[in-house]
């Protein structure tokens, strides 16, 4: 039996990236305990496979919004569109990101503020939409998607890292500013996860050793492993987490 505790039903979730391999699991998760969840992806293969997925599962509640995150303007005029056609954001999960890899004197200051738009700026303006249904109603969940290169060891993602970073303080600014709204935010840093991502390594074999010579648990994740997370703290059972960033990394970092 399904404890309601923890349940999502009647939730309604703003999912940005949730199309990919690590979000599609955790949105039909999600679906089929009665969410509705709108997912901003701009991938259209990725689009076709969660939404196939879906029906193939006879699961309702899907919507989907094919979006470019750095138009910035055109992202303001999708939420409002969007927020009066669902009735408002109960949950908002700020993943989407994008993760160019070259020496930091390589990046240009207008690739960087690039990132920083799709990574960080367009996850401000989703929780601004979200916020006056998550005050009215005063229970709202915010999750931003942060990452183990927070924590060092990786070279040449100097704009990503700089965004990931930026993602956590925002969770902690926001659970002290909205936390009297009855309002939670948090962020998950997931470890290193078999993902497009990986392919900018040129050799993946040698880089699932290095993975797994960091890890306490001897296993690459999987989607289940950030879908358990994601659920958790989007749900009445993570009611007094806030403020957090919780590694889900196979005890990788630990703080």
């Amino acid at each position: 039996m399904q404890d309601s505790f923890a349940s999502l039903s009647g939730k309604t979730i703003l999912y940005t990236g949730a199309a990919g391999g690590l979000g599609r699991p955790t949105v039909l998760k999600m679906l089929a305990q009665g969410s509705k969840v709108v997912v901003l992806d701009n991938d259209p293969d990725k689009i076709a496979a969660l939404t196939a997925a879906a029906e193939e599962r006879g699961l309702e509640g899907l919507v989907i919004e094919k979006r470019d995150l750095s138009d910035l303007s055109g992202l303001v005029e999708a939420l409002g569109e969007l927020s009066g056609r669902v009735g408002g954001f109960d949950v908002v999960i700020n993943n989407a990101a994008i993760y160019p890899a070259k020496p930091f004197e390589d990046f240009t200051l207008e690739e960087i503020q690039h990132v920083q738009r799709v990574n960080v700026d367009a996850g401000i303006l989703c929780v601004k939409a979200a916020l006056p249904h998550m005050k009215q109603k005063r229970w709202g969940r915010i999750i931003n998607i942060s990452s183990i290169t927070f924590s060092g060891g990786w070279s040449n993602l100097t704009p990503y890292v700089q965004s990931k970073g930026a993602l956590i303080a925002l969770a902690r600014s926001w659970a002290r500013e909205f936390g009297p709204h009855g309002i939670t935010a948090n962020a998950v840093s997931p470890g290193a996860f078999p993902t497009d991502a990986e392919k900018i390594h040129p050799d993946p074999e040698g880089y699932t050793r290095f993975v797994l010579e960091h890890q306490s648990i001897k296993r690459r994740g999987t989607p289940d492993d950030i879908a358990g997370v994601l659920m958790f703290l989007a749900s009445d059972a993570a009611a007094f987490v806030t403020g957090q960033t919780i590694n889900v990394d196979g005890g990788w970092v630990m703080t």
